[in-house]
């Protein structure tokens, strides 16, 4: 897939593609690079429940090297609410990907960075650093 590394450029949270807004939060484990994240999904503002989630993780810089195997996302017990523990290989900037399934088909890719704090939103700006 060499279109998906490009697309990381245009990520920032929230997400939103067609109307669906998509927010992660997470919260470093006990565990070392285990991760226990929230997952907030909502379109045109009202939250989007009765959909499945899948989620995997690549790491941008380096591609195919470092990935998440796809899992499920759990719905909470608020509408529009998942959860998901992500096992990663190390911390860094991951392109977490979730695929949507049900009364929605759609592929979100939000750009996080992970540490020993959790995680936060990587945004870019789209423009070239200056010389």
């Amino acid at each position: 897939m060499r279109i998906f590394p490009y697309l990381l450029i245009f990520a920032s949270v929230p997400v939103s593609a067609q109307g669906i807004q998509a927010q992660l939060q997470c919260k470093l484990t006990r565990t070392d690079y285990v991760y226990a994240c929230g997952i907030r999904l909502a379109r045109d503002g009202r939250p989007l429940a009765g959909v499945e989630v899948t989620v995997d993780a690549d790491m941008p810089s380096m591609p195919g090297a470092h990935s998440v195997t796809p899992l499920t996302a759990r719905p909470r017990a608020k509408p529009g609410e998942y959860a998901a523990k992500l096992d990663l290989e190390m911390m860094g900037e991951w392109a977490v990907r979730l695929r949507l399934a049900g009364p929605v088909q759609e592929q979100l890719i939000l750009l996080y960075a992970f540490d020993d704090k959790g995680a936060r939103p990587v945004i870019r700006s789209g423009k070239l650093p200056r010389k």
